[in-house]
């Protein structure tokens, strides 16, 4: 019980002052983390990203959908390609935002659905040549212009009801079964129409899809051309394509560890128990300590006031009273005629000294307190062990001074 006090006493003195030390860290580090906890969920809710209907934002969509659902037009926002897949059906127009992030299965799948049907639509924002080739074969990118207002330049009704609009961005060349090529920029259109075998499906392609944002919808013909575009039909899909869409991997796509020949992993592990051998031989004991002298000699009185401040800093009483009381054990021994090898045996040390205390001041102390007690409770109780030893020791070597002495008979 008395070791197990002691310890947790020694301990808390420790705990306080790495506290002390730290907190000013730790409090700075904790106001980060909820200063970023609170930013992320004030922001959490506002933005939902480029082009998403529900967004507010200026490079949201939000006014679209709104204008649309007033037209009787029903949005259904997917974010991976199943969903997108699941949900292309009859009477549909599916806005994909970003094809370009879509792999060639996920492309191929899409357009797989969305030919099932008779009726329907599929709008591309600035496709590039791999969902060209899939959605518009034979149709190519050609280099980007600036966007700009723009007229419509073509014979298209719902290009000519809408008139001037913010187009530009990619340029496609026009097939010759091409329907509507219009927002012409040298020559070549922002905006291209292609019907499909089907005469109730086509596929739209935009350049860019700038007018469909919230801080341009209310400006030139925009908000009629997106409603024209997106409310062809009763139901829009809007394919939000994520990156991590579990579809995304392609089946040939392989991790980093693919890639590391198989003869690497059989080093590696060679490695590992090699390392693992080498840690037990190095740390297995080579043979008894051998003493080695000091570089520097340094004074007994420093080495005890250096001790002694250790234990306290520590609150180490327990230690401090031991060596107290040993040290005197190990002095009081030979004086009482008792082995070295029995001056920390209560039952032979003991008996002596009270033999020698019968008559030497101070008979009444209890020895065996001083000796062999417990722990002092506090620093003063220390410091009055530690008079009380040095007072038994004094007199018992002034005892054994003024103690007559045998002469051998001459």
């Amino acid at each position: 019980m008395t070791t197990a006090t002691t310890h947790t006493t020694a301990l808390s003195p420790t705990t306080r002052r790495l506290w002390a030390r730290s907190r000013g860290l730790l409090i700075a580090l904790l106001l980060l983390v909820i200063t970023g906890v609170i930013l992320a969920a004030l922001q959490s809710g506002q933005q939902h990203g480029r082009l998403d209907p529900r967004s507010p934002d200026r490079p949201g969509s939000q006014a679209l959908a709104r204008l649309l659902a007033a037209h009787g037009v029903t949005s259904q926002v997917v974010t991976t390609s199943d969903e997108a897949v699941a949900a292309a059906g009859p009477d549909t127009t599916v806005l994909v935002t970003q094809p370009d992030v879509l792999t060639k299965r996920q492309l191929t799948e899409l357009h797989t659905a969305t030919g099932h049907h008779a009726s329907g639509r599929t709008v591309l924002l600035a496709p590039g040549s791999a969902a060209l080739d899939t959605f518009a074969p034979g149709v190519r990118a050609g280099s980007p212009v600036g966007i700009s207002p723009r007229g419509p330049l073509c014979s298209s009704p719902v290009a000519r009801r809408a008139g001037t609009a913010l187009l530009g961005g990619l340029r496609y060349t026009a097939p010759d079964d091409a329907t509507d090529a219009c927002y012409l920029s040298g020559g070549l259109p922002t905006l291209l129409r292609l019907p499909t075998s089907t005469a109730d499906r086509d596929t739209v392609l935009l350049g860019s899809p700038d007018f469909l944002y919230n801080q341009h919808l209310s400006e030139h013909g925009n908000a009629s051309l997106a409603l024209q575009l997106l409310g062809a039909h009763k139901h829009l899909v809007w394919y939000l394509p994520s990156l991590s869409d579990p579809s995304s991997l392609s089946d040939d796509e392989r991790g980093f560890l693919d890639l590391v020949p198989t003869g690497c992993s059989w080093g590696l592990l060679q490695l590992a128990l090699a390392a693992v051998v080498a840690a037990f031989w190095r740390a297995r004991r080579l043979g008894p300590l051998v003493p080695e002298r000091l570089p520097v000699t340094v004074p007994a009185s420093e080495t005890t006031e250096g001790h002694a401040r250790l234990y306290e800093q520590a609150n180490a009483r327990d230690r401090a009273s031991a060596v107290l009381r040993s040290a005197t054990r190990s002095r009081l021994a030979p004086l009482l005629g008792v082995p070295p090898t029995h001056a920390h045996t209560p039952d032979i040390l003991l008996p002596a000294v009270h033999a020698r205390l019968t008559t030497a001041p101070g008979a009444g102390a209890d020895a065996h307190a001083l000796l062999f007690g417990p722990t002092p409770e506090d620093d003063r109780a220390l410091v009055h062990l530690a008079d009380q030893l040095d007072a038994l020791e004094i007199s018992i070597v002034s005892q054994e001074r003024h103690a007559p002495r045998e002469h051998p008979d001459r």
